[in-house]
């Protein structure tokens, strides 16, 4: 465990080139670096779609864009966008690097940034072939502080800086001018704050994502139920199963999907009621926004990716799970497995009202 004064370090990078739900973890990482030394310079290495978000909300001071898409590309590019991410980095003279993305590339960036102090994980989440190699000089656990939750993958270089964490969840302030634009949106589609339940139909696969008529059976139930409006969220590649929703669903539903940058997105979802949804980004920001989450889980395990610091209910099918993807499905990769397929409606609709009534009474107690 390596023991440093507080006033050691100026500028710290965190390789982070996940996606929102990680980058939403990482952020309580960040806020416990800036706690532990103060006054220091956090960077962040991720995707550029992200640098808003994180320096608007005082996550990152910096964000050093490094591109997926063109790392998925020719050699050529891949080389130039290896050489660009380095040379930025190196510019900037880091004092940590802290690799919690753990791949082949973060590593190889890690090592030729040559900070003076570099957190890897060992041993690393898939194991290393023979001619690859963890540059860290401070080796970090793959799960902290003795927890199963994921967030303790990103709180573990706490732990072996030898920093006790100080916040243990996500939280996030929507900005205010943020607030005014998705209260102007819910005031054109005539819907109030705290009145309707958003709902994120998308995921990155097609495996993780609830059938669209199923959620559309669901909506349907529950604003019976409830009176509650919906609003469909995501992201433009989504599309297709928010447009089968529309299609499908007898409820007036406002589909929002596409139209929302993420720092509107947050501020709409404090603003929601509940938030349903596949496990994914969204679900996570709704969390860090304090709204009560129903997440619907497949072959993924709650105890490590659920929402965390909310009220919540996680729902996923019994397992083993028999297959209903078909050739689809990669039965061994959370990411591209099936099984939340198996989810039946009722038990999401029981689970919302539950939730409702559940919140409804803690803030009757609390009022």
């Amino acid at each position: 465990m390596l023991q440093i004064s507080p006033s050691a370090y100026r500028s710290i990078l965190i390789l982070q080139t996940k996606f929102i739900g990680d980058i939403v973890l990482a952020s309580v990482l960040a806020k416990n670096l800036q706690l532990e030394y103060p006054g220091v310079r956090i960077a962040f290495l991720c995707e550029a779609h992200f640098a808003g978000f994180l320096t608007a909300h005082g996550i990152a001071a910096e964000v050093i864009p490094f591109s997926r898409a063109k790392m998925r590309g020719s050699p050529l590019e891949r080389a130039r966008e290896l050489f660009r991410a380095v040379r930025t980095s190196r510019r900037r003279h880091f004092d940590m690097t802290i690799d919690i993305t753990d791949s082949k590339t973060s590593r190889f960036v890690s090592e030729l940034v040559n900070a003076p102090v570099r957190v890897g994980y060992f041993p690393s989440e898939r194991r290393l072939r023979w001619f690859e190699r963890q540059p860290a000089n401070v080796r970090m656990k793959p799960l902290g502080f003795g927890e199963k939750h994921y967030l303790y993958r990103y709180l573990s270089p706490l732990e072996a800086l030898g920093v006790s964490p100080r916040v243990r969840v996500p939280a996030f302030r929507p900005l205010p001018f943020e607030t005014t634009r998705a209260l102007a949106l819910l005031a054109r589609h005539r819907i109030q704050p705290n009145a309707f339940i958003a709902v994120h139909a998308g995921a990155r696969f097609v495996g993780r994502r609830w059938q669209p008529e199923r959620f559309a059976e669901a909506i349907d139930r529950i604003a019976g139920e409830t009176g509650l409006r919906v609003v469909l969220v995501g992201g433009p590649e989504e599309n297709e199963a928010t447009d089968r929703i529309m299609a499908v669903a007898k409820t007036p539903v406002v589909n929002l999907a596409g139209a929302l940058r993420l720092e509107t997105l947050l501020a709409l979802l404090k603003e929601a009621r509940l938030f349903l949804g596949n496990e994914s980004g969204p679900m996570h920001m709704a969390a860090a926004a304090g709204t009560p989450v129903v997440g619907l889980f497949g072959l993924t395990n709650p105890v490590r990716w659920a929402p965390v610091g909310v009220p919540s209910i996680s729902l996923r099918p019994s397992m083993p799970c028999d297959c209903v993807g078909g050739d689809l499905c990669r039965r061994t990769d959370p990411s591209k497995a099936c099984c939340v397929w198996r989810l039946e409606v009722a038990p999401v609709v029981e689970a919302v009202l539950e939730l409702l009534a559940r919140s409804q009474m803690t803030l009757e107690a609390a009022g």
